[in-house]
């Protein structure tokens, strides 16, 4: 069996699908404070509790036998981490201390987790390698980096096999699931949210970096192309062990991805220039030659396969959304 937490949200909830695909058994464990109960594969035994209850996470790992765990439970926005650095840390930290030390104690063999380029900071060069100085900026980031250093001394000392991947910007749907977050801070759906009228338009904040059309420029990846990244890291030999950028090694600016939006859904979206946000650096490219070496994975799937993917999703009548 493998162990999904976090696995009634956006990209635990499209792993879970993929390795049920591939005939695995999956258990999905969450708490459900940002995810859906629907976004949990039907064929997927499913339990509703917080990490931070050792006692039911000692009994599921005594009742069955788990080869694996994929960790994706945590909260993941920046802005909230700064108000509230204390829940960031308990919530992501410690709970997945919680969830490493009894992984290791029941005999598991490996630990994927879902790490976060926020680990690099805002001051390294583009694209960044692996080898970047680890710098984060916000209490978000400083907690996935924590959990990485848990796991890089829980395989050096206890000898369990991990692999840490570092998502930059995850995107797209599957025919299922997609995003749905609350509040909704990424751009993709909001632009989208602005093409089916829900928003009157998207605010772009900076025009004036130092890009082609001045504004910033990030790499986008397929959710499903990161599922597949999840998969390969399952199924990698120990010795490979470590961390992994996952992304596309190419990067789109804002108004590309506007501009796909507008293609893709045949409608208009206004942009409202806005000031730049501190801390936004102009440009963030993943360097995957790593993942591409070690791995064998590459991203196969494109920002406008992303966009139709996400409309798609979006414009599904919602009883039809799992």
């Amino acid at each position: 069996m493998i162990l999904v937490t976090g696995g009634a949200g956006y990209i635990g909830g499209v792993v879970a699908e993929r390795l049920i695909e591939r005939g695995c058994e999956v258990c999905v464990y969450d708490n459900l404070s940002r995810g859906h109960r629907d976004a949990v594969p039907s064929k997927a035994r499913f339990v509703e509790a917080d990490l931070a209850e050792r006692p039911r996470l000692k009994k599921l790992f005594q009742d069955h036998s788990i080869r694996a765990v994929m960790h994706f439970a945590a909260l993941a926005l920046v802005e909230e981490s700064m108000r509230d650095a204390a829940r960031y840390f308990h919530n992501n930290l410690a709970s997945a201390l919680v969830l490493i030390e009894e992984a290791q104690a029941a005999g598991v063999e490996r630990f994927v987790f879902s790490s976060t380029a926020a680990v690099y900071g805002d001051s390294t060069p583009s694209p960044i390698p692996e080898t970047a100085p680890e710098n984060p900026i916000s209490p978000y980031g400083e907690s996935k980096l924590g959990v990485e250093r848990a796991l890089r001394w829980y395989h050096q000392v206890h000898g369990l096999s991990y692999y840490c991947l570092r998502y930059f910007n995850a995107c797209g749907a599957s025919e299922q699931r997609g995003e749905r977050h609350d509040p909704e801070t990424h751009l993709i759906p909001l632009v989208l949210e602005a093409a089916a009228g829900e928003r009157g338009g998207v605010r772009v904040f900076g025009t004036d970096y130092p890009t082609p059309d001045g504004t910033c420029i990030r790499d986008y990846i397929h959710v499903e192309d990161l599922a597949e990244a999840h998969i390969a890291a399952l199924e990698a030999p120990p010795e490979r062990s470590g961390c992994y950028n996952v992304g596309t090694g190419r990067g789109h600016s804002v108004r590309e991805v506007i501009d796909t939006v507008r293609r893709v859904s045949g409608r208009d979206v206004e942009v409202i220039p806005a000031e730049r946000r501190p801390g936004d650096p102009p440009e963030l490219v993943a360097d995957v030659s790593k993942i591409r070496q070690q791995l064998g994975w590459r991203a196969t799937r494109t920002l406008e396969d992303a966009v139709r993917s996400a409309w798609a999703f979006k414009t599904r009548p919602r009883c039809s959304q799992q």
